[in-house]
């Protein structure tokens, strides 16, 4: 997955968005107000934060070169994932998808029940 595949990916999601807090150049998504990625281009390789169970995070690293502790990120709860090539895009969905999850869990109940009703926690939670 490229850079643009990656970024309608993550904002095909449920409810999912797209912000610019921090400069143009790097592309913040969001479910409600909470980030589950970033996305930029860094010289000609693309690449994303995502949050991750810590002990996940540690194995994708083990397994994937093109996966390193999370820049700029607490590095213990996410990754920075290079879009080189090297990880098939059915592993980056189900990566992306994880973060968007475990974001989605964390919100406040407020928040994350007329998320479930709307779409359903089987979409939500993949």
């Amino acid at each position: 997955m490229d850079y643009e595949a990656t970024r309608l990916y993550m904002l095909s999601l449920p409810a999912a968005w797209e912000d610019f807090p921090f400069y143009p150049h790097i592309a913040v998504m969001k479910i409600r107000h909470k980030m589950f990625a970033t996305l930029s281009v860094d010289g000609d390789i693309a690449r994303m934060n995502l949050k991750c169970d810590p002990a996940e995070a540690q194995m994708l690293r083990d397994i994937f070169s093109a996966v390193l502790p999370g820049y700029h990120m607490n590095k213990r709860h996410w990754n920075t994932v290079l879009l080189d090539g090297s990880i098939p895009a059915g592993e980056l969905q189900r990566m992306i998808d994880r973060s968007y999850g475990l974001v989605v869990k964390g919100l406040p109940r407020k928040d994350r029940l007329p998320l479930e009703l709307q779409y359903g926690a089987e979409r939500l939670y993949r």
